[in-house]
């Protein structure tokens, strides 16, 4: 079922929270790789800006303002892409919210919202796409995760539960499509710390400094090629970068030894004095509004544009190719 190029042209392409950070550029990637693509979002503004980007590649384009824990919306608005560019052949779920605040410092109500947002807005994204694509038995969904599925670490509570929660309910869904013998690919691509511009208007609350993703960082595009790469390749389940590989390993192994870590040093590391004063708004509750918003947040001088990793990932048959013959090679001149 998995791991096989996608057959045919590059078709239509939704992606949700397409207007910053790694749905922002991955819009870019599709686009520049022959996609039309529909945009799902809250602000209008960043909306039409993304929509530009996507027909000076040359590519259609369509956005859509929409809330993704709202389901109807989203049906709603799959339809609107069906209609207005043709039928769905990639859906991404990249949307999210979170929080930067320890759980107690969380009202119940934020908790919710960060739950429907990241975890129901993929819920909600899937149950739309699965309408259209099963029918016609074709079709990619990719959920966008991220090393804290696999484990959490303080301050951010919600956002690790919602990815949990996206993880099990992806292979609770690929289960189904196996027993169904659907022809849908289902995939997850795993991210690591990323310069978004999330961490300018993320809720924050009873930390000192700026909040900063988790170094070591990476630059949206890295996630971009990644996403791009499994809607074309699709697979399973891509790893993006060595600090999500020994996430997830580490967890594993030494859970105790994690959880000592992450106490001594993650709650630090999460905050970033050098770029006081933290951001007044948060986006919880709706789209934070100003100055245009891009793929890029505040930390471009510490994230790295390449992963030698996610090119090994990218190139893994080609590599076990050449190792194979490389050891029947020398397997040959052994014997001689």
């Amino acid at each position: 079922m998995f791991g096989t190029k996608r057959t045919g042209p590059p078709g239509t392409a939704v992606v949700t929270g397409g207007t910053a950070g790694i749905g922002r550029a991955t819009v870019r990637r599709l686009a520049a790789r022959g996609w039309d693509v529909a945009v799902l979002a809250r602000g209008q503004e960043r909306l039409d800006a993304t929509v530009r980007e996507v027909q000076d590649a040359g590519r259609r384009a369509l956005g859509i303002s929409v809330d993704v824990a709202d389901s109807a919306a989203v049906e709603a608005a799959a339809g609107r892409v069906e209609s207005e560019l043709g039928p769905i052949d990639l859906w991404v779920n990249n949307a999210f919210t979170g929080a930067i605040a320890f759980f107690d410092d969380i009202e119940p109500e934020e908790f919710e919202r960060i739950t429907a947002v990241t975890y129901f807005g993929c819920v909600n994204g899937t149950r739309a796409a699965l309408r259209r694509m099963t029918p016609r038995n074709r079709g990619t969904i990719i959920q966008v995760g991220s090393a804290l599925a696999f484990r959490g670490i303080p301050l951010q509570a919600p956002y690790c539960g919602a990815k949990a929660a996206i993880e099990n309910f992806t292979e609770s869904l690929r289960v189904e499509l196996e027993y169904k013998r659907s022809a849908v690919e289902i995939c997850q691509v795993h991210m690591p710390g990323v310069n978004t511009p999330q961490f300018d208007w993320v809720l924050h609350r009873g930390i000192e400094h700026h909040p900063m993703p988790v170094p070591p960082i990476y630059q949206p595009e890295v996630a971009a090629r990644a996403v791009a790469h499994v809607a074309e390749h699709p697979r399973r389940t891509m790893w993006v970068g060595l600090p999500t590989a020994l996430t997830i390993l580490g967890n594993r192994v030494a859970p105790s030894l994690l959880d000592w870590f992450l106490a001594k040093t993650n709650v630090q590391g999460q905050q970033s004095p050098e770029h006081d004063p933290p951001g007044g708004q948060s986006n919880t509750w709706k789209p934070v509004y100003g100055a245009e918003v891009k793929a890029h947040g505040s930390f471009d001088e510490q994230a790295h544009a390449h992963s030698p990793e996610l090119w090994i990932s990218q190139h893994r048959g080609l590599l076990c190719t050449g190792l194979v013959g490389g050891a029947g090679l020398l397997a040959r001149r052994m014997l001689r």
